[in-house]
């Protein structure tokens, strides 16, 4: 610590500081004593060489530095001072001055704060400083404060421009503004790089060119104006492969998809020019989106796709790189590529959370300039950066800025300057490139990479471009951007302009540079008459429908005795840890809960299947914004100590376990962690992923990756998911929001049996459905699972299954109410229903009296796919049936009844009717007040159990 010197000289230094600057100045001391890097560097030089801010002025002199002798007067330190607040906004301002936009359409900033004339500061003032004073690290050669200003200048305000000031980790910021003051940045490329760069450029070039002649007025979202995304997404690759990444996770929207496809992912020419192919062959040659040629998947337009790619060749680790299939909702892929990174990150083969080595996998986003900011699932992924059960060492986020979107211009999308701002609040360093400027370009991905990998954190490249064509090819921009096409006319391209400074430099001349477009004409030329010798591929490289009788085969019961050991040796946990005592009585009751005469109820039998899954071996993750705890506090999985907090999982510690159990509280998102979770399970095939809504209408915010991905991914791109969704369903009078997951939105998807729809009414169901998920994770019948999970039947006893149902039964598609249908021809009204209704009429059921020979109750535990041959043989059992009545406690253009209706018609006997008992058509889910609701209830379990009603319909003709 510095002590105040109190001799005249030094005291005559802090003269002008007397008045109200001297209280900020002696604030900075205050700072500077506790931490000398939380204050500026000028302060820091100041204060080791005058110590702390005196009390009273004196005399002025001469003070000794270490550059030589400063003749000090009254206005000397504050100038000093002043020269210090003028770099730091160089350094966090010069990106306003910065010389990265081709076009020159981006409207020029106040940089008024970059002038020393704004801090009175005059040439010859600065040349009075040492550069030493004012820059911290500044090189030999940059000897004035003068010279330092014009140097620092350069620097942040060429092709290339840096925005780390609001980056908070001292220690990142100053590593990333002495990277960037250094010297060596940006880094020459050697003659080679540079010929090398060249020839990818004119190979990007030339691709689009031969599209734009050879499929006139064909959709291909050009990349021209952002030509060297290319060669940038080969730096990253070739840097990541060499660092000893295994796996390289890419997504990007279609701008530029198909020259990344063919040039980074390596996707043969061939192929790409046969799905833009119209011929009137089209059994070979079939238009886009049609079910063809699609390199490995189908049912999707070719910008679309994905890709996978292996290097071996001069690669430190053999990598894979994948190219994420993506659909036109531009920045939902975000959270899946994520996921995607997290799960090929992840060792599953021990008990516990999953190994992380944040090293095997690297992952680069491209994003567009208007949906960064304009999509919440931007910000939503972004949040992952530094959350336990989503962050995967840093990302590497390039927007592909073209200053335009639709149709429309930047002043129309955001209200920023930059399209990059929104990553200012998570800290996330910003480089701004000018796209026009390859070598900068390459320098930004470095420094990128290099950033993510010593960091582990994300890093944001603003490739400042432009778009040569309207939104697409077919679309005519002049009628909304004339001013900037008529720029975009004019521009050179990035090819002739690298030509040229290539040519001055003596690297390659215009003869040389002709001959490798000359080249790559021809090689586009030979794979373009190759492809009439192309052989029709597969039209769906997927099983239509799932093999029933495979998965009826399989087994899910778990001996009794396995349960028990399993039951006891998760009710231990560690001597010292201390329980909540309410919780631990709850706990303490399962002890006997599988004994004979008593129950297994929701939360244990869920509790079971995870424990019996992982100890078959089988990987387990489970998210949600309560999944530790779970929403209604039935699970229970991590338990915290009362006294300091820690945390202890009884799963993690089970001696059966053979593989990992990963369960994480998400953050308050549904859209960015279903995609995640969805990603996740994509990657890693083999885990049974569990995404748990916190109620299930919550779900309606993962509208999109439940359209685009879950539903459709297999369909379209042959990507196989067994995603387990619980989204908590039932009517209990808590209001809309609180009551549907949406029943018929899902059944409304279902398609080419694309997953599994289910509304349970036992624990044991549960049990046997989670084991049958996990059985088929990476069989060709795996499918997601869309689980309408129960809320007050949690705790419900009747819903609660004896241990013989786990350890002996299965999971059935059909229940029947016990009891009931014992005498056929008796029987007139069979009821269907589902989920907690049906609970709920079993209750009236057991308190009415007298006999029920005319009903018989069938619950539908699973609605998609339609169990048609179970309910065929039930209803055929039953000959003198008067109507079929489906019951539901949903409004009647909600829930199961338009989609079961017409499945219903098919298997009822001719003559029979089909009917509706529920809540009328609302615009609303669920009424509001609870006496409305108890009251609606009340009249549909009633009217069920009423033989009067039976008539009643028929006189109505229904």
């Amino acid at each position: 610590m510095i002590t105040n010197k109190n001799d005249t000289q030094t005291q005559g230094a802090w003269e002008s500081y007397y008045g109200p600057n001297l209280g900020y100045v002696q604030e900075q001391y205050e700072r500077y004593v506790k931490d000398p890097e939380s204050v500026d560097e000028t302060f820091r030089k100041v204060f080791q060489m005058w110590g702390a801010p005196p009390i009273a002025p004196t005399a002025l002199a001469p003070v000794s530095t270490a550059s030589g002798s400063m003749s000090l007067d009254s206005n000397m330190l504050k100038k000093g001072v002043d020269a210090g607040k003028l770099v730091w906004n160089i350094r966090a301002y010069g990106h306003l001055a910065a010389d990265i936009d081709p076009l020159g359409i981006i409207p020029k900033p106040d940089t008024r704060v970059l002038e020393p004339e704004q801090y009175g500061l005059s040439q010859s003032d600065l040349t009075a400083f040492p550069a030493s004073l004012i820059w911290d690290g500044a090189p030999e050669n940059v000897r004035t404060g003068w010279e330092a200003i014009q140097k620092l200048r350069q620097t942040y305000t060429g092709t290339i421009a840096f925005e780390f000031s609001h980056v908070h980790d001292t220690e990142e910021r100053v590593w990333l503004n002495r990277h960037v003051e250094s010297g060596i940045f940006p880094t020459p490329l050697s003659e080679t790089e540079r010929v090398n760069l060249l020839e990818r450029l004119i190979e990007v070039e030339q691709f689009e060119e031969f599209l734009h002649r050879t499929f006139v007025g064909q959709k291909r979202f050009s990349i021209e104006g952002n030509d060297v995304l290319v060669p940038m997404l080969d730096e990253m690759v070739r840097i990541m492969s060499d660092e000893g990444a295994e796996h390289i996770l890419m997504g990007m929207a279609h701008r530029g998809r198909l020259n990344v496809l063919a040039h980074v992912l390596g996707k043969p020419y061939d192929k790409i020019f046969s799905e833009f192919h119209h011929s009137p062959n089209k059994k070979l040659f079939p238009s886009e989106g049609s079910m063809g040629i699609n390199f490995g998947w189908t049912g999707d337009v070719k910008y679309h796709l994905g890709a996978k790619r292996v290097l071996k060749d001069g690669s430190v680790v053999q990598t894979r790189i994948t190219l994420a299939n993506n659909p036109s909702h531009l920045e939902f892929v975000n959270p899946v590529v994520e996921g995607f990174a997290r799960a090929a990150q992840e060792n599953r083969n021990q008990p516990g959370y999953p190994e992380q080595d944040v090293n095997k996998a690297a992952t680069v986003l491209i994003h567009g300039d208007s949906a960064f900011p304009g999509e919440g699932i931007v910000a939503e992924t972004l949040n992952f950066n530094k959350l336990p059960g989503f962050q995967n060492g840093g990302t590497i986020h390039i927007i592909a800025n073209n200053n335009i979107g639709f149709t429309t211009e930047s002043r129309d999308s955001r209200s920023t300057h930059y399209a990059s701002d929104l990553a200012k609040g998570y800290e996330i360093p910003i480089v701004h490139v000018n796209a026009d400027d390859p070598e900068a370009c390459i320098s930004a991905i470095r420094l990128a990479s290099e950033y993510r990998n010593k960091f582990k954190k994300d890093f944001l490249i603003d490739l400042v471009g432009y778009r040569r064509y309207g939104h697409n090819e077919t679309d005519d921009p002049d009628t909304t951007q004339p001013l900037i096409y008529d720029k975009v006319k004019s521009h050179p391209r990035v090819v002739r302009i690298y030509s040229d400074v290539l040519n001055q430099k003596g690297v390659v001349n215009k003869e040389q540079a002709d001959q490798m477009i000359q080249q790559v004409q021809n090689r586009m030329k030979d794979a373009y008459d190759n492809i009439k010798d192309l052989e029709q591929e597969p039209a769906n490289s997927h099983q239509q429908t799932p093999a029933e009788d495979r998965i009826k085969a399989l087994k899910t019961a778990v001996p009794m005795n396995t349960l028990r050991e399993i039951n006891a040796d998760l009710l231990k946990r560690p001597a010292d840890f201390n329980v909540y005592p309410k919780l631990q009585r709850i706990l303490e009751r399962r002890e006997s809960a599988l004994n004979e005469g008593e129950k297994v109820d929701w939360s244990l039998a869920e509790t079971l299947a995870f424990a019996s899954i992982v100890a078959d071996g089988k990987p387990i993750r489970i998210t949600g914004q309560d999944a530790e705890r779970a929403t209604f506090a039935h699970r229970n999985l991590v338990l915290h100590d009362t006294k300091n907090g820690s945390t202890f999982c009884p799963i993690h510690e089970l001696p059966q376990a053979k593989a990992s159990f990963a369960i994480y509280n998400s953050p308050l998102s549904e859209a960015s962690v279903l995609g995640f979770e969805y990603g996740y399970n994509v990657y890693s095939p083999e885990t049974l992923v569990i995404w748990e809504a916190q109620f299930g209408d919550f779900a309606n915010c993962a509208q999109v990756i439940t359209d685009q991905f879950i539903s459709a991914g297999r369909s379209k791109w042959g990507q196989k998911s067994s995603l387990v969704m619980l989204l908590p369903h039932g009517y209990e009078g808590q209001g809309p929001e609180h009551s549907s997951a949406r029943l018929e939105r899902f059944l409304q998807l279902g398609g080419e049996e694309n997953f599994t729809v289910v509304n349970l009414t036992s624990a044991a169901q549960y049990f046997h459905l989670l084991r049958r998920q996990a059985a088929l994770t990476e069989s060709e019948d795996a499918r997601p699972l869309i689980v309408m999970s129960p809320k007050s039947l949690i705790r419900n006893t009747r819903v609660a299954s004896n241990g013989q149902e786990l350890s002996e039964g299965y999971f059935k598609r059909v229940l029947e109410q016990p009891g009931l249908g014992e005498h056929p021809e008796q029987v007139e009204r069979l009821v269907l229903c589902s989920g907690k209704i049906a609970v709920e009429i079993e209750e009236a059921l057991d308190k009415e009296e007298g006999g029920k020979d005319w009903l018989h109750i069938i619950r539908v535990e699973q609605l998609y796919p339609f169990p048609e041959q179970e309910i065929s043989e039930i209803i055929a059992r039953y000959t003198n049936l008067k109507e079929i009545l489906w019951v539901q406690e949903e409004p009647e253009n909600m829930g199961a009844w338009r989609y079961i209706e017409p499945h219903l018609r098919k298997v009822a006997p001719q003559g029979t009717p089909v009917n509706y008992n529920g809540r009328p058509e609302r615009s609303s889910t669920a009424s509001g007040f609870q006496q409305v609701h108890s009251f609606e209830q009340q009249q549909i379990v009633s009217t069920a159990l009423n033989q009067k009603s039976i008539k009643h319909n028929i006189a109505l003709g229904r």
